[in-house]
């Protein structure tokens, strides 16, 4: 049963990072035999862990197709749901990316600064395929990569058996549907760490990328960690997570079947409920221990509520948007009636990946089909970044151009020459001062 306490006697444990994945020394080892001995090891690997070693990694483009036609054909309503939620990210990253602007503009006369913002060359998506294949985590990291620019988009995902038995590259049906809808260049049948090395480092069968984004287990999170430098990541994703504030207004029914949503993720995933109305708090718990009794994935959701779940009481919900921020969660949601208490509470909070608002926008929207992305920082990290966003897949760099003959340009000159006087670096003083030398030769 969930734990219900008052938040005087919240601990200050439930404030830290919750990293469930140390440091692991064979990932390491993993990386370096990919790096070193390429494709040869990725065989190595797909052979000990995973439920096929194909020929070759590349799923064929027409094999991509056949499963997105086979989707259509057979499951209309996962076909037409996947591409509904692909036009909601296409539109919102697009939207991301029409506000970095390019500029130009001159600060001082004659002293032109500017900015561009160009998307890489190659992304790596990892979409995971244990339990429960992502297949929503198709869209939400190859769409943003999509609405950026970039020219290459590599989805890995783990091996499957081919329905002819051989050893033909094949994965997941419904991920390789996804691919094909979403706009995939490439698709490899391959997983784990592994898959990391080789978007990483390239191997003879799968090019070297220049960012690699996407969940994974706490293999595929480590392995992200240790290659970042050789290529950007998106971020080292800890258990989800989601915290609701809510008041007498809320449903009990709607608040425990948002809290049971993120439990049936992991068993350490944490639900969290926080009310200002002890009431409330208890048919919440009364609704969880309902709901869980028809639950097909019980036996994961009741772990997740028994052992990290918790409703905390407080006085006042000015109180619980202080516990939110201090929390920095990975879902907010407020559930509350509309009215000026809402946008009192929603004016306080600022510390979350994404926030959702009011009785009716459940978190499982942004999960599957409202536009977000459900990438989200997670164990604190929602004080200091945002979630996957077109911004991942564009470098935003710096321009400069002069007018030397300027005034604006002649004071950058002078100070440079200073500056590098200070330093005591008199190269760069020197090449500043030779073209004020050349200006007032002129």
């Amino acid at each position: 049963m969930i734990k219900i306490q008052n938040a005087a006697s919240v601990e200050n444990g439930f404030f830290s990072g919750r990293d469930f994945g140390p440091g692991i020394d064979a990932v390491r080892e993993i990386l370096n035999d990919v790096k070193s001995n390429g494709d040869k090891a990725l065989h190595h690997y797909a052979a000990k862990f995973d439920v096929s070693d194909p020929e070759t990694f590349k799923i064929p483009q027409e094999t991509l197709k056949a499963a997105a036609d086979k989707m259509r054909s057979e499951n209309p309503d996962l076909y037409n749901s996947l591409s509904y939620s692909k036009d909601l990210a296409l539109k919102f990253a697009k939207k991301q990316r029409e506000s970095f602007d390019d500029f130009e503009v001159e600060l001082e006369p004659g002293l032109f600064t500017g900015q561009k913002n160009i998307a890489v060359d190659r992304a790596g998506v990892y979409v995971p395929a244990g339990r429960f294949p992502l297949v929503s985590t198709v869209v939400m990291t190859v769409v943003p990569a999509v609405a950026a620019g970039v020219k290459d988009i590599v989805l890995c995902t783990p091996p499957r058996v081919h329905p002819d038995g051989g050893r033909k590259p094949y994965a997941d049906e419904n991920i390789m549907a996804a691919a094909y809808i979403c706009g995939v260049t490439d698709a490899y049948a391959c997983g784990g760490s592994q898959a990391i090395a080789a978007m990483a480092f390239g191997t003879e069968s799968i090019p070297k990328m220049d960012v690699i984004v996407g969940p994974g287990n706490k293999f595929v999170a480590e392995a992200k960690k240790l290659v970042y430098g050789t290529v950007g990541i998106d971020m080292i994703a800890g258990p989800t997570e989601v915290f609701i504030i809510a008041d007498s207004s809320a449903n009990p029914q709607w608040l425990a079947a948002d809290l049971l949503a993120q439990a049936e993720h992991d068993i350490v995933a944490q639900p969290v409920l926080v009310t200002n109305d002890a009431e409330l708090a208890k048919k919440v718990s009364a609704e969880i221990e309902k709901q869980l009794e028809t639950l097909p994935t019980k036996e994961i959701a009741r772990q997740s509520i028994d052992t990290y779940g918790r409703i905390i009481i407080v006085e006042n919900l000015e109180e619980a948007a202080c516990i939110a921020n201090k929390k920095a969660p990975e879902h907010l949601e407020l559930a509350m009636e509309d009215g000026a208490e809402r946008e009192r509470i929603q004016s306080l909070v600022h510390n979350y990946g994404s926030l959702f608002v009011g009785h009716g926008a459940a978190e499982v929207f942004g999960d599957y089909a409202a536009g977000l992305n459900h990438t989200l920082p997670t164990s604190g990290s929602a004080r200091f970044t945002g979630g996957l966003s077109v911004r991942m897949f564009i470098k935003t760099v710096t321009t400069l151009r002069t007018d030397n003959t300027k005034e604006g340009a002649k004071k950058s000159a002078v100070a440079a020459g200073f500056l590098g006087d200070a330093e005591g670096l008199a190269a760069h003083a020197r090449a500043a001062r030779f073209r004020l030398d050349n200006l007032e030769a002129k």
